[in-house]
């Protein structure tokens, strides 16, 4: 196929699939090899013949078992990259000795185990070593002999820090750009004399999710060159440096849930290129300084959770109109009205002063903030009516005004919000009729009650029926018109009680927000990034509604689906709306996971809007049941993916709260895991059945006209639509 004499051979990024084909270790004179971003499954072929190899990649693959010893005595490997496979195993003591001259190493997103080994010292070389996410122990290495060395991943292990020689051993390696050792179970202070000598080329240090304690050296101040400084998710304690001002280059600084105290230090002021601040889960206290009014760049700042007080001036908030992620001072002590200067927050998506002591009213500036998709501020002292300036917020899709003092009426504009997913009016004074229209029409995301003076136009809501009062004129109706009231107030509390026994396994409101709230939150940009530029060689499927493509976020989701929907096409955000209802709650071992969702805009202005599942890296049952070279499927697999897909639509159909009705149920919509379990997914023509309408039908929440794919349609769908 390939002349015996060839060197170089790249197949990256051609969605091959089978197994790493045996032929290519007869390609004796090869000194590169590149078969990474693939589809390639099975274990690795033994490629000993290849002795004069020098790079080989086989990384993003679906690749399995050990990596063959032959590979480890390749001597004249400088390049070694199998990140983002399924392989496992140890790693052999002596790799530093049998593969010297390695330069590049990248084992991340595996399952290795054991120990890193010692001897990697002796690839004197070697300038970028990646092994994260997998599950290595004992103690990091030293790297001392490594005075190449640039980047160090080894993120999401097991690694214990010992006496902290490894980190000692960094001051050799005087190229060092990025250090990261986060999520293992590093222990013990960190040494100030290590930290003062570390390389001044570092631009990154993570050692976030570890069990560090102490207090952040002083010295953390001559790393000059730091863009990136994560420590948070530690045991460190005592006041925050007041050196880190003087780290002038730190875009991202992250101190969050760590047990520091005393007051946020001036010299915070002193960085300008700051684009994100972490404080949040601390002991902090004192006030908001001035000072952070210098910060212009910031895009997100999170001081929630500590026992700050004072204010947050009118100067800083117009000083910070470039927040566009979040601003979260909320579970703080926080006595002071909101100022007009709110509303200079043009570009924040996400605002969160709830659980303070904030007076005085919602000032009308707020609707200014046009892209806010999350508005808390409950757990105030706020006073007065809603804006109607807030009719603006059109993207808002959490809004929380609960265990306040307002008044007045609930605007009719917060029916025409779209977006809205999430409200809660809750324990106010708040009168009048409850709309009826848009997020109102869904009861189980609005929250109403404790407002005494509140009446309903509908049943649904435990509280009084909205009713003229009866002109004096007409007294001879008043009895009539009691007696049927009364009569519909018993029909009233007998349905309610019907219904509160039916719904009782129903989650409480608190639940339903916080599940809302930690789903990661993901940009147009992040998207971009995850798929390559929407890069053609990451598409793993097309339907009509969208595309889905293959990405990779970061080490803890790994490789995921990210279906962006098309549109321009009729009923496609109908689609996006339907899968989002439909996967709000539901969890189970035989459905496709939803990591995230992504409602936005494009740089140019076009809604965007993606959903991200986890990856089933082993196709579906359609590419299966029409693949005739594995001579179709034997008894015991129907059986098994029977029984996932029925576990699947039982839970579905009986478990679920609504239930919900696949509608689309087909043999490529059934997708297989790393452990070949059967899981449902696409969920766009999904109908939440609500239980019965007055006409003696099944309520139901209606997506889209005709369901079903092209094919096959039940009779009752295309005569009647359901």
């Amino acid at each position: 196929m390939f002349p015996s004499k060839l060197t170089d051979l790249d197949l990256s990024q051609n969605s091959l699939s089978g197994v790493v084909p045996s032929w290519v270790a007869n390609l004796s004179s090869l000194t590169s090899l590149d078969l990474s971003h693939n589809q390639l499954q099975g274990s690795i072929a033994d490629l000993g013949k290849l002795a004069g190899l020098e790079s080989l990649g086989l990384s993003y693959n679906s690749l399995s078992g050990i990596v063959p010893p032959s590979i480890y005595n390749m001597s004249s490997l400088n390049y070694l990259t199998l990140a983002s496979n399924n392989l496992g195993g140890t790693l052999p003591s002596d790799m530093g000795i049998t593969v010297p001259n390695l330069q590049t190493l990248s084992m991340a997103n595996n399952h290795f185990v054991g120990d890193i080994p010692a001897s990697l010292q002796n690839a004197s070389g070697m300038m970028y070593i990646h092994m994260a996410n997998n599950s290595l122990t004992g103690v990091a290495p030293s790297f001392s002999s490594m005075k190449n060395l640039e980047y160090v991943m080894l993120y999401s292990n097991h690694l214990e820090a010992g006496d902290w020689t490894f980190f000692s051993s960094l001051v050799n390696c005087t190229q060092l750009l990025k250090l990261n050792v986060g999520e293992n179970n590093l222990s013990g202070d960190l040494p100030a004399n290590s930290i003062a000598n570390l390389p001044k080329s570092l631009t990154a240090l993570t050692l976030r999710s570890n069990n560090i304690s102490g207090t952040i050296p002083l010295e953390i101040g001559n790393l000059s060159s730091l863009s990136m400084l994560y420590l948070d998710t530690n045991l460190f304690m005592g006041p925050i440096p007041f050196t880190l001002g003087q780290l002038r280059n730190l875009v991202q600084l992250s101190l969050s849930k760590n047990k520091f105290s005393g007051e946020i230090p001036l010299s915070i002021g002193d960085l300008h290129q700051l684009e994100e601040l972490y404080l949040h889960e601390n002991r902090l206290s004192g006030s908001i300084p001035e000072s952070l009014a210098s910060c212009q760049n910031l895009v997100a700042l999170n001081l929630s959770c500590n026992t700050l007080g004072g204010s947050i001036s009118g100067h800083v908030l117009g000083s910070l109109n470039q927040l566009s992620w979040l601003l979260d001072l909320s579970h703080n002590q926080l006595a002071m009205s909101l100022p007009l200067e709110m509303g200079s927050l043009i570009n924040l998506g996400s605002l969160n002063i709830s659980h303070n002591n904030i007076t005085g009213i919602i000032p009308s500036t707020l609707g200014n903030c046009v892209q806010l998709e999350s508005l808390r501020l409950e757990g105030n002292l706020l006073q007065g009516s809603i804006p109607q300036s807030l009719a603006g917020l059109k993207a808002i899709q959490v809004l929380d005004f609960s265990h306040n003092n307002l008044s007045g009426t609930i605007p009719e504009f917060l029916g025409t919000f779209t977006m809205l997913q999430y409200l809660n009016m809750s324990f106010n004074d708040l009168e009048g009729p409850i709309p009826t229209s848009g997020v109102f029409s869904n009861t189980s995301g609005v929250f109403v009650q404790g407002n005494p003076h509140l009446c309903a136009n509908f049943a649904e809501q435990e509280l009084s029926r909205c009713f003229a009062s009866v002109p004096t004129k007409e007294h001879k109706f008043v009895i009539p018109v009691l007696i049927a009231l009364s009569a519909r107030a018993a029909l009233a509390l007998i349905l309610g009680m019907f219904i509160f026994w039916l719904k009782r396994g129903y989650k409480s409101n608190e639940n339903i927000v916080h599940s809302y709230m930690e789903l990661k939150r993901i940009t147009y940009s992040d998207v971009n990034n995850a798929t390559d530029n929407f890069s053609l060689v990451n598409v793993v499927g097309s339907g009509q509604f969208g595309t889905v493509y293959k990405g990779w976020f970061d080490a803890q989701d790994g490789t995921v689906a990210i279906k962006i929907f098309k549109l321009n096409q009729h009923s496609a955000l109908h689609s996006f709306i339907a899968e989002c209802k439909a996967l709000q709650h539901i969890r189970h071992r035989n459905l496709v996971k939803v990591i995230t969702a992504c409602s936005t805009y494009d740089p140019v202005g076009n809604e965007f809007r993606a959903l991200v599942f986890e990856y089933m890296a082993n196709g579906s049952l359609e590419n299966r049941l029409h693949n005739h070279q594995c001579g179709g499927l034997s008894l015991g697999a129907v059986i098994c993916i029977s029984v996932d897909i029925s576990c699947a639509l039982d839970y579905l159909h009986n478990l679920c709260i609504p239930p919900v009705v696949h509608c689309d149920l087909k043999p490529s919509n059934i997708l297989f895991d790393n452990d070949n379990t059967a899981r449902v997914c696409d969920f766009g023509l999904a109908k939440l059945i609500h239980g019965c309408s007055s006409g003696g039908q099944s309520g139901t929440t209606s997506i889209v006209g005709l369901r079903g794919s092209i094919g096959y349609i039940p009779p009752g769908e295309y005569w009647y639509g359901r």
